[in-house]
């Protein structure tokens, strides 16, 4: 694995994460110093937040290399909120950045790592497949977490991307907060991307990337915002990927990426949650993933489609 010579997901975050800062009395977030000198951006602990921070929150998850907005739909009726995302490289921007897959703990303190500081560490085994570590100055990890990182968290990050602690910014968005919504939600595509790796598809066959999902209303229990930030993907997320190869691979890859393909699809994932103990680790992984997949054969004109949309189940898990 080499380092590549412009740190490209981390220096198109940083421009996110400034502008982030510069409006943080607009956007209801709070940009203060935290342990050791690392930058803590509060995005719905003590600050409310909101749905455009999510939403720019968002963008900095992907390394700045993707685009995140609302629209209005009436599938999801009385929750008109939608959130899409849209990528010209959805690798690089989603398994790269995006995906949450830096375990860090430390005492009481558990969050999974997202973001661009991802790739300037590097120490998931996923970036060795993917041939990526960045070098940069400074370094951006958004973490869904009520609790500000602990002064242990702060120095294996600094040390882990080879910059000083001050250089770190966290950004933290609670899973019941606005932001927190919105930002889960616009995971619509990372999943996608995720099991389709998973499933050994070659990942450079993908090209191009579509994602959309509900944007659900925070839930101020944590099962029952974790239940609705999960149903919002696996049973109202819908994505369209772009792929090169043959078309029976394509077809192949539609068909089984589905949240339905899972053994444990078909109730609230709170009740699954709740179920397994709150362990992650005990639900089948192949659950998650978006609910409907269109595959367009890009060589050949011709698209697949499987899994369907569950808005009854969507509108009783957001409360409606």
């Amino acid at each position: 694995m080499t380092e590549t010579a412009t740190p490209l997901l981390a220096t198109r975050a940083a421009a996110l994460v400034e502008t982030l800062v510069a409006d943080a009395r607009a956007l209801r977030v709070k940009v203060s110093e935290g342990p050791l000198g690392a930058r803590i951006i509060d995005a719905g602990i003590a600050a409310p937040g909101g749905l455009e921070a999510g939403r720019r929150i968002a963008e900095i998850c992907l390394g700045g290399l993707g685009t995140v907005a609302f629209e209005t739909g009436p599938v999801f009726d009385p929750f008109p909120t939608l959130v899409s995302v849209v990528t010209g490289n959805p690798v690089l921007a989603c398994l790269g950045s995006q995906y949450a897959g830096w375990k860090l703990a430390a005492g009481d303190f558990f969050a999974l790592g997202s973001g661009p500081g991802r790739a300037t560490a590097a120490v998931e085994p996923l970036f060795e497949e993917l041939g990526l570590k960045e070098a940069g100055e400074s370094v951006a990890l958004v973490l869904e977490t009520s609790q500000v990182p602990s002064p242990e968290v702060v120095v294996e990050v600094a040390r882990a991307c080879a910059v000083a602690a001050g250089q770190v910014t966290f950004i933290l968005t609670p899973t019941s907060s606005l932001a927190g919504s919105v930002q889960i939600a616009a995971r619509v595509l990372e999943v996608a991307l995720h099991k389709a790796h998973a499933l050994h598809f070659p990942l450079e066959r993908i090209l191009d990337g579509r994602g959309c999902a509900p944007v659900p209303p925070p839930a101020p229990d944590f099962i029952a915002a974790m239940g609705r930030t999960n149903d919002a993907t696996l049973y109202g997320g819908q994505v369209h990927l772009f792929v090169t190869g043959p078309q029976d691979e394509a077809r192949q890859l539609a068909q089984s990426l589905p949240s339905s393909t899972s053994r444990d699809y078909g109730q609230p994932f709170a009740e699954t949650f709740a179920a397994c103990d709150c362990d992650f680790y005990r639900i089948d992984p192949m659950l998650f993933s978006p609910a409907r997949v269109t595959v367009t054969a890009v060589e050949h004109g011709t698209s697949f489609a499987a899994g369907a949309l569950d808005p009854a189940l969507v509108v009783r898990s957001f409360g409606g």
